[in-house]
């Protein structure tokens, strides 16, 4: 019913991904999925645009309900609606937390390697970056990052103001344990630290684990988080500019909005029904997709595994990426520009990632199978010559 398989010209769009490379270098680069949206958001899109006036919007108070009763549904959190906050993106949105919580000089404790705004954001709000690496562990060629507990308790002084967590990881694609969730969280309650979690993949799970939202663990935690998530990663809406927070404590929620004030914009007009069909009616075309993740990311796995055992990965447990350390491969210089140059290929450069991203590259493998294996060959001919 939903052709994962079918090739879209992204060229002849207004496209980010595919048009920032010449044209024979393959895009596997930025988290946008190379898919059609569900058909029921194409639908909703094509009445609105029908209506034919764009002006200044506000929220679908339904959109809102629907994303209460989806909480509620999957998760068992109880939210309300005036606990969500609606933003055009989560990377204005961690700037604005980082605005929001603390001052000029006050530490924000991330952890990596890690989206890269959560690295930016840190220094744009003049805040100080307290880098707490994960910890590589590697099960013959494959790799998985665990979180180095005494390290990031050593982080957390007088002056450490915020946590922001990636959950699901970016680039690993981890999905933290609710014991690894509750020992970060009691380690920050101890010392008031807020903390922020970025949770915009939490539907895109690829595997056995169960996303559970840090807020949703227990009320006294809720009441120190502020959860960011979105349709845009789900759904393949990026550029639409949707996502929202949950914020439980009125406190932190007039701080997020104040910070928010004159410098975030409201979402499209265009966003809103996009965003309510999906929720509403996009739940077999996630099915589908999600077992055609599971599938790439299986192939992307076994490719490596086998034709290329010089590269380690990580088995992702969600989102659409693999992270590849190159280091063993005797490539000279940097691989993302290795790959750039010898095998025409786009991947994303480990080392805007953070401390322990040097050597790596990221993968996105939400494409149709056909540009997947195009781009695992390329990868395999530039090495082998």
């Amino acid at each position: 019913m939903f052709d994962f398989d079918q090739i879209h010209d992204r060229r002849a769009s207004d496209c980010y991904k595919w048009n920032r490379y010449p044209d024979d270098v393959l895009p596997l680069w930025v988290a946008d999925m190379d898919f059609m949206s569900p058909p029921e958001v194409l639908k909703a899109l094509e009445e609105r645009v029908h209506h034919g006036l764009f002006g200044y919007g506000d929220p679908d108070p339904e959109l809102t309900d629907l994303i209460v009763e989806r909480l509620h549904q999957r998760y068992g959190w109880q939210v309300k609606p005036e606990h969500i906050i609606y933003q055009p993106g989560v990377g204005s949105a961690l700037n604005t937390v980082c605005k929001a919580i603390g001052k000029a000089g006050d530490g924000v404790l991330v952890q990596t390697p890690v989206y890269p705004p959560f690295l930016s954001a840190v220094e744009y709000q003049d805040r100080r970056l307290l880098v707490n690496p994960l910890k590589p562990v590697v099960d013959e060629r494959e790799l998985r990052y665990e979180i180095d507990f005494d390290h990031f308790a050593d982080l957390i002084n007088d002056r450490t103001r915020l946590f922001m967590l990636c959950n699901p990881q970016n680039p690993s694609g981890r999905v933290f344990s609710q014991d690894e969730l509750t020992r970060m969280a009691d380690l920050c309650m101890a010392k008031g630290v807020v903390m922020c979690s970025d949770e915009i993949h939490c539907e895109l799970l690829l595997g056995d684990r169960v996303h559970q939202p840090l807020a949703a663990l227990s009320p006294e935690i809720a009441e120190h988080t502020i959860t960011f998530m979105a349709p845009s990663k789900t759904f393949n809406l990026a550029g639409l500019r949707l996502s929202f927070a949950v914020v439980q404590n009125a406190d932190l929620r007039k701080r997020l909005q104040r910070a928010a004030r004159g410098l975030v914009a409201s979402p499209d007009v265009l966003a809103y029904p996009a965003a309510k069909a999906a929720y509403a009616s996009g739940g077999r075309w996630l099915e589908a997709l999600l077992q055609y993740l599971r599938a790439n990311r299986n192939h992307v796995t076994e490719f490596l595994r086998t034709a290329l055992p010089e590269l380690r990965s990580t088995v992702p447990e969600a989102t659409f990426l693999t992270w590849i350390d190159c280091r063993d491969a005797d490539i000279p210089g940097d691989p993302y520009r290795f790959f750039v140059d010898q095998a025409r290929l786009a991947l994303n450069d480990g080392q805007a990632f953070g401390p322990g991203g040097e050597g790596f590259v990221r993968l996105n493998f939400g494409c149709p199978r056909q540009t997947l294996d195009q781009a695992l060959n390329r990868m395999y001919a530039a090495l082998r010559r």
